[in-house]
Formats: C-alpha cells, structure tokens, sequence
C-alpha cells in the first residue's frame, strides 16, 4: 500500500482528537446531572474512595451517579493520556511546527484535565456538593465553570490544528483582536452567572415564575439568588452581540470557507440557546433542559473558538504581505 504521509498520520491523530473532544463534553454534561440530580454527595466527603470503598457495595442511586462520573473521569484521563503520547510520536517521528503546536496544546489540555480533576475534588472534599449552602460554594462553582471552558479552548484547539495544514497569520489592526476579545469575555460572564443561576435553582427552588422573580428582589435573600438576574440580561446582550460579531468577521473574510461556516454555527447556535434558556426558565428548569442549555453552552463556546482562530489562519500559500494588502 505503500508508506504512511504525513497527512494520513495527522488524519488518524485529528480523528481521535474528535473523540476525545466528545467525550469530554459528555463528561461535562454528565457533571451536570450530577449537579442537578443532587448527587454531588453520594460518596460522601471521600475522594479517591466512595464512602471509604474502592467500589462501592449496596450503593444508593445517588452513590451510582455520582460514582459513574468518577468513571467517565477515569476514561477521560486514559484518553488524554493516549492523546498525549499520540502527539509526542508524531512530533518525534515528523518534526515540524504543527507538530509542535499540537504537542503544545494537547500539554494544555491534559494541564486542565488534571485542574478539572482537582476542582471535583474539591468539592467533594470541602462539602460543597449536594445541597450544602457555604460561603465558598459559589467561587468553586464558578472556578469549576472556569477551568471548563480553558480545557476546552485546548481541546479544540488541537482538534482545528491536527484537522488540516494551520498557520496563524499575523492581520493588520487591532479591531479584531479586540472585539474576539470582548466576545471570549463576555461568554465567560455569561457562563459563570449561568452557574450561579443553576446552583440557585437547586438550592432555593421556586414553584413558580412569580415566586422566583420575588426572591430575586428580595434584600433577604441569598446573594446569589439576587445574582441571577444578571443571567438572562447577560445572555441576550452577548447573544447579539455574537450574531454581529461572526456577521462582520465572515464579512472581513469572505473568501474563507472555514469563517463562512463557523459563523453560520455561531449565529444559529446562540439563536437556538437563547429560545432554549427561555423555555428552560418558563419551565422552571427540569433536569432534562437543563443539560440541554448546558451543551448548547458548550457548542457555542466551542463554535467561537473555532471561527477565532480560523478567522486568524492563512489560506493555503497565503504570504503575509498578501495579508497585509488585502486586510
């Protein structure tokens, strides 16, 4: 058949980079239903153990929650792990900057895989699982939602650089860069009050709309319960501002499929996330809907970061003085 190129390599190593992306997000959603199934505390404050056990005998449902994400976490790690060794093969045995930048990334995204591991940890350690109202659960929560979203910009990362011939080309101006920078902030904004106003409605759950809204103007309420307005108003305002964002950059790139189509999924993911985020508050969030904003959270997330650094990548034989003309 003949010997293996470069390209066939890479195409094996951008494959398997997709799965691990995937699983991740599994792994993230699963979390979720953790979180929301208040489960959080079905091993107890034990970590490596479960409730002291390696496995768990006659464990409660919440025990099998909560020890099945264990699980997905221990996959993950087995997978990053092959990652890992997958990109310094490729590194060693083809050399090249692509190949450093993938090895590169994929040290960052097992950096964070481990953070992620130790955040969970965390958690479980200090109590801040289940129903349990501390000071300091808000900041896990969000430090939780933090180390997320950088896992997954490496993640992608990889996958965009393993998925073709990358180079990031230097563009004329400062706009861009500023408002990609505005856009990646302000989804974190989003993100954090998105976990604030999830862990309010678990710990203080309204029957209805009305009560909900009552709370969240209360004085004597809780502080992240008065927080989680902020949510709603933050996500609209961002989501427009996306839509016009991805607008104007494929409009600085026409000529890019690449910005063409990420744009096109920026636009439509955060139309189909803010009608979703309405009907998961209308119906005072089920279970169900909320893993669905949450993974709609994380494909747009995903979605930016990949029209980002296509938007900055060169067209195939490219020269920066071609960049430098045309804009």
């Amino acid at each position: 058949m003949g010997q293996e190129t470069k390209l066939d390599k890479f195409a094996g190593f951008a494959r398997y980079a997709w799965y691990v992306l995937v699983w991740n997000i599994v792994v993230i959603v699963w979390g979720v239903f953790l979180r929301a199934s208040k489960s959080g505390d079905g091993c107890g404050e034990h970590w490596l153990t479960c409730n002291g056990e390696l496995i768990p005998s006659a464990p409660q449902f919440k025990t099998v929650i909560e020890f099945s994400h264990r699980m997905t976490t221990v996959i993950d790690g087995l997978l990053m792990v092959i990652l890992l060794i997958w990109s310094v093969i490729l590194w060693r045995k083809l050399g090249g900057a692509r190949s450093r930048y993938i090895l590169y990334s994929v040290i960052g995204s097992v950096f964070f895989v481990i953070t992620e591991a130790a955040v969970g940890a965390g958690l479980v350690l200090t109590g801040n699982t289940a129903v349990a109202v501390t000071d300091t659960r808000p900041l896990w929560a969000m430090g939780h939602l933090v180390n997320t979203f950088i896992l997954l910009v490496f993640l992608t990362i990889t996958v965009w650089l393993a998925s073709g011939e990358r180079r990031i080309q230097p563009r004329p101006g400062k706009k861009a860069i500023l408002l990609i920078a505005a856009a990646i902030t302000a989804l974190f904004l989003v993100g954090m009050s998105g976990t604030l106003a999830a862990l309010s409605n678990m710990l203080f759950p309204s029957a209805t709309i009305a009560e909900g809204i009552a709370k969240d103007l209360s004085a004597a309420s809780n502080v992240i319960l008065r927080l989680r307005i902020s949510h709603p108003i933050l996500s609209v305002l961002t989501g427009v501002y996306l839509v016009f964002l991805s607008g104007w950059l494929k409009s600085r790139r026409p000529a890019s499929a690449d910005v063409r189509w990420w744009s096109g999924a920026v636009s439509a993911l955060v139309v189909v996330q803010i009608a979703f985020g309405a009907a998961t508050l209308l119906t005072m969030g089920p279970i169900v809907m909320q893993l669905g904003h949450l993974f709609l959270a994380d494909m747009v997330w995903i979605s930016m970061i990949m029209l980002a650094a296509n938007y900055f990548a060169a067209e195939p034989g490219e020269t920066a003085e071609e960049v430098s003309v045309g804009g």
